[in-house]
């Protein structure tokens, strides 16, 4: 992470400056920001390769309820994206075929291609793996295997066409991993901007006064030890209850890895929309973001932090949500 600079240690008093412009402190605040964080980019990794037919195919086959054993779950059921979804379904833990509930939060499917690696526990190294993983997990979508998924798919007559369009040059395109593929591509066009970036950007007045300070606040507090980059996090991953102990009989990323070193684990959640993607924490155990930010600088930061410092985090995170 870059060094972060003794801009953090100014006086939070008059950030924004005068009518004549914004103050130098603003600007100095402005450019360490965008040093350690970022404004997301406008395309994801893997999306010079992806094409309309694709994504068309992609987009419909999130929705597709077919995919799952009972026709009753499709993977926008999780990450909801109607009606301007923040890519979750703000559930403690989400609803799969016959009520089956899993053990972790669903992350938001926004921005998620920007990620270092897909789950909480990093076991899908791109949004192709992952598209494939609930699919054919039995306490979520249930489909018994790659072979019965495709068998159903292909009943769908609709979908011949589709896949050979997306699929040019593939003889037989209806395929798992074409399957997966399309949905990864479509997953790259979910991409948000806020008022954040607009600020990174350099139009000062995208932000009040009380959100500039939120920021400093944010960044003097030590949340960008984890939560830097442009997602303000997904690029890493860090133990839960580095310094205070967080209460927790999953093991994460340790279950993957099998390495000692990677108990209690997870990977670090983006902070892009942020106010909209409750509950947090991979248990879902919390459903107030001014109680996380205060449990985070406890378990990760060992900071007790006062109401006031609390609330002037949360008033900057909420610039963060593109809607």
């Amino acid at each position: 992470m870059k060094k972060i600079t003794s801009i953090f240690l100014i006086s939070g008093l008059s950030l924004l400056g005068s009518n004549c412009g914004p103050s130098k402190q603003t600007l100095e605040l402005m450019k360490s920001a965008k040093e350690v964080i970022g404004i997301v980019p406008d395309k994801m990794p893997g999306a010079e390769n992806d094409t309309a037919e694709k994504i068309a195919l992609g987009k419909k086959l999130y929705f597709e309820n077919a995919l799952s054993k009972d026709n009753s779950i499709s993977c926008n059921s999780c990450h909801n994206l109607e009606n301007k979804g923040n890519g979750t379904d703000n559930k403690q833990f989400s609803d799969g075929v016959n009520g089956k509930k899993g053990g972790r939060n669903a992350p938001t499917s926004l921005n998620a291609g920007f990620h270092i690696a897909q789950f909480w526990d990093g076991r899908a190294p791109n949004l192709m793996e992952q598209a494939k993983g609930p699919i054919l997990n039995p306490v979520e979508m249930a489909m018994p295997d790659a072979k019965a998924v495709i068998h159903k798919i292909k009943g769908i007559s609709e979908y011949a066409e589709l896949f050979k369009k997306a699929f040019p040059n593939n003889k037989d395109p209806v395929t798992y991993d074409n399957l997966a593929s399309a949905i990864a591509s479509f997953e790259r066009t979910l991409i948000t901007h806020d008022r954040f970036d607009k600020f990174l950007a350099g139009d000062v007045k995208s932000l009040n006064k009380a959100e500039v300070a939120g920021l400093k606040t944010f960044m003097d507090t030590g949340c960008i030890t984890c939560h830097n980059g442009p997602l303000l996090g997904g690029n890493s991953y860090r133990k839960l209850g580095l310094v205070n102990e967080y209460d927790t009989t999953d093991k994460g990323r340790y279950e993957i890895t099998k390495n000692k070193d990677d108990i209690h684990f997870f990977k670090v959640p983006s902070l892009r929309n942020v106010a909209k993607t409750f509950p947090y924490f991979h248990d879902g155990s919390i459903t107030s973001l001014n109680e996380a930010v205060k449990k985070m600088a406890w378990h990760q930061l060992g900071k007790q932090l006062s109401d006031d410092e609390i609330n002037s985090i949360v008033t900057f995170l909420k610039t963060l949500s593109e809607n």
